[in-house]
């Protein structure tokens, strides 16, 4: 019986990075290649197996069910890939930690207890990467990640870090004077700040407190945590964040609106997938932070 050839290695790349990214733009961005090269690429790897991988719209690329397999099927296939480059090379079996982590996080939560783990291992490193989709990049540009989710992908090993409530955080001047904000309503004709990571914060938050209805002024989106903060502190609009945010900047420029208690679906996690706990630095770091209770 003959084997059926393979397809090129240049065809799943291309798919593997547009599966992750859900965009030919970024996918060729990733890639160094231009976005014509890159469909003719999947389209290649189409018309080789036979299927379409991928239902297209407008701004997003969709994976239909024979690509949900075929991406489910290459993920261990790749891993072992990159453990044989490896072993071929002879990759240093280094005390090394690719982590992402929101930077919110890093700031208030990990940067103040890392001189901890690094007396109790100091041959421990960690490159630290803040940018977006980590989930999506593990095993290829991350060995673990600490993300804000409300539901995690069942496929990865995940420990939960915590969980918290929403408070509205504003410049302290909203609290008394002339500008003072004592009720909800009052948001209608106030800019409401969000994290793109906890988008429907707000909208759990009025419905906790029983008025659906209310519509503030404005919705700005941000994706850092940081500069959200700040924000608000200067009196750009009011936040709508987790009570550990609040608590943890210890800025003085900020007070909690309001006295409403609505716990939040989002949380921390820690993610990665099952076969990285083999590491020696990522089984050092997630038994620090289950221990940490960071």
């Amino acid at each position: 019986m003959m084997m059926r050839r393979l397809p090129s290695l240049a065809g799943l790349e291309a798919f593997v990075a547009v599966a992750r990214h859900g965009s030919v733009k970024s996918a060729a961005a990733e890639l160094a290649l231009s976005m014509p090269a890159l469909s003719r690429r999947i389209q290649s790897l189409e018309r080789h197996l036979g299927e379409a991988l991928f239902d297209r719209e407008h701004h997003a690329m969709r994976l239909t069910n024979s690509g949900e397999r075929l991406i489910s099927a290459l993920n261990p296939a790749l891993d072992a890939l990159r453990d044989a480059v490896a072993s071929a090379v002879g990759e240093k079996d280094e005390l090394r930690l690719r982590l992402n982590v929101r930077p919110l996080f890093a700031q208030q939560r990990l940067f103040p207890r890392l001189p901890e783990l690094r007396a109790d291992h100091p041959h421990l490193h960690i490159d630290i990467d803040t940018s977006n989709h980590a989930e999506a990049r593990l095993g290829e540009d991350h060995d673990a990640a600490i993300i804000l989710a409300q539901d995690i992908d069942p496929a990865l090993h995940a420990i939960r870090l915590d969980s918290d409530h929403i408070l509205p955080i504003a410049a302290r001047r909203y609290g008394d004077g002339p500008d003072r904000i004592s009720v909800p309503e009052q948001l209608q004709r106030m800019t409401v700040l969000l994290h793109r990571d906890m988008p429907d914060t707000f909208r759990a938050w009025r419905r906790a407190i029983g008025m659906e209805w209310l519509e503030p002024h404005a919705i700005d989106y941000f994706d850092s945590g940081p500069l959200m903060l700040e924000a608000a502190a200067q009196g750009v609009g009011i936040a709508f964040m987790h009570g550990h945010h609040l608590s943890d900047a210890r800025d003085d420029r900020l007070i909690r609106l309001f006295d409403f208690d609505v716990a939040s679906r989002y949380s921390y996690w820690f993610v990665c997938r099952p076969r990285a706990l083999k590491r020696p630095a990522v089984k050092i770091f997630h038994d620090w932070l289950a221990k940490a209770a960071i």
